[in-house]
């Protein structure tokens, strides 16, 4: 199953630059290894990124989604002392929201240029 995420940092703020999302990028990867899900295309912009993921159908999205985000959360906050002020409320780096919608429909190589084509911060 494929399933394009995008997640929004907390009230949308301008939080990360290329050197934060690379890092992310390695973060979930991991992540979704331990899903035994393949994280397939990952980029971003200041305030969201976007992934598209292949996961087992026996993987909850939600459980899938937590994680994803909750551990990018907190390795961030550790490893980046500058993201600190920009987590709000509980410290959370995250909206509580995010976007979830299956790939089957488009074909996948378009949904793979459309996140590859997000415009990444410098």
């Amino acid at each position: 199953m494929h399933v394009h995420l995008v997640f929004v940092t907390k009230f949308r703020h301008k939080v990360f630059t290329d050197r934060h999302l690379t890092r992310m990028e390695e973060i979930m990867r991991d992540v979704c290894r331990d899903f035994e899900a393949e994280l397939i295309e990952f980029n971003g912009d200041n305030n969201h990124v976007h992934l598209l993921v292949n996961f087992p159908p026996k993987i909850a999205v939600t459980r899938l989604v937590n994680s994803l985000k909750g551990v990018s959360s907190r390795r961030l906050r550790q490893e980046f002392p500058d993201l600190v002020r920009h987590y709000y409320r509980a410290n959370k780096l995250w909206s509580g929201s995010y976007f979830a919608g299956s790939a089957g429909g488009a074909p996948l190589n378009v949904v793979h240029q459309y996140i590859e084509q997000q415009n990444r911060p410098g």
